[in-house]
């Protein structure tokens, strides 16, 4: 790292050998960055149709030829479903900061993580976050980072399972960025952490203290990540069986047979087969089976967001309600919970050796 002497203004400094009057240059750090999904800015039909034609514009989520696909998504369902999904967020946002959910619980994350690093690192790490999709955006928080003097970054993807739709195109977004800058810093991925065993502990946990207060103990509990196509399976992607992996250990943690626990998927879209069985359809038919009280949890979103609260929470729930079911129990994504934030420093401090120093003491 370049060899700064006493800082001009705070953080910063001339070089040891710049001449006179070299501008000042920011001094080394490492960022980290914690990336979601995305999050449109408003309800409102015009700031929903811009997240969705940029969400469902990526060819990571939507694999179709663009000439075949993009007249069906701009003319179409952009016509339509920003009104029916500007809906489904109004019924979760959150007024008092105007924003949605996951824009909320990330930033909660991002300031107990930070607040975590700081006391492991002192100033040297740098923490923010960004969505994929829409604000703040990749490119804006890795721009801001570099001139904040961060040579190094963590690029740190919030999806426990590995998925071409999420992961891969996070990391697509935060490269492109860099090749946008003049001076790129170096930059690491973390690696997907489906199998982490105190990711799967938060997750126990999460189940254990949601049973500890009910009168009577689910029959089931449904495990419903977000589906992406069959075809993206056969086709190499390892999400499914990270989503299996991650369920079996769940349940293996919980002490659980093989007929307590089901998986399942959610948010089918598009006339192609996805991942199945499916969430909605599933519980309706364990309903008509007789079960009468089932548990779901989403181990796939590191926080809570649309299709928990909106999807999972209502129209899932009332599928199973309207089968004959009788009690239904949502149990909360991780969120920035203080296992969760645990496991999410812990991660850090494994994807930082070499580039961070831990403060004596």
């Amino acid at each position: 790292m370049a060899e700064l002497t006493e800082p001009d203004r705070p953080g910063q400094g001339r070089l040891a050998h710049a001449p006179e009057g070299h501008p000042p240059v920011a001094r080394a750090k490492v960022g980290v960055i914690l990336a979601n999904l995305g999050t449109p800015d408003g309800t409102d039909y015009w700031s929903m149709r811009r997240y969705l034609s940029e969400f469902l514009s990526d060819s990571r989520v939507i694999d179709y030829p663009r000439w075949k696909w993009q007249p069906i998504l701009q003319g179409i369902i952009l016509s339509k479903r920003p009104f029916s999904s500007g809906r489904a967020y109004a019924g979760i946002w959150n007024t008092e900061l105007n924003e949605s959910p996951l824009r909320t619980i990330t930033r909660e994350q991002t300031e107990q993580v930070r607040a975590g690093m700081a006391a492991l690192f002192g100033d040297s790490v740098m923490v923010d976050f960004c969505m994929r999709y829409g604000n703040p955006s990749t490119g804006s928080v890795i721009r801001r980072m570099q001139e904040a003097g961060c040579e190094r970054i963590v690029f740190f993807p919030l999806y426990p399972q590995y998925a071409g739709a999420t992961t891969a195109t996070a990391n697509d977004q935060a490269f492109r960025a860099l090749m946008k800058l003049k001076w790129q810093p170096a930059i690491r991925t973390v690696p997907a952490y489906y199998d982490h065993p105190l990711y799967i502990d938060a997750l126990a946990r999460s189940v254990e203290e949601v049973y500890a207060g009910m009168a009577q103990r689910p029959e089931l509990l449904i495990t419903s990540y977000h589906g992406v196509p069959k075809r993206y399976l056969e086709e190499g992607d390892p999400y499914h069986c990270q989503c299996q992996k991650t369920s079996r250990l769940l349940r293996e943690r919980l002490g659980m047979s093989g007929e307590e626990l089901r998986v399942t998927f959610q948010s089918k879209f598009g006339p192609e087969e996805w991942l199945q069985p499916y969430t909605v359809e599933e519980v309706a038919r364990l309903a008509e089976s007789g079960v009468r009280r089932i548990a779901i949890m989403a181990p796939a979103f590191s926080a809570d967001c649309v299709e928990t609260l909106e999807e999972i929470n209502e129209e899932i729930r009332d599928s199973f309600l309207h089968a004959g079911g009788e009690e239904f129990t949502y149990i909360p994504c991780l969120n920035a919970n203080d296992a969760h934030v645990a496991m999410l420093i812990d991660i850090l401090c494994r994807e930082l050796q070499g580039w961070a120093t831990p403060v004596a003491g």
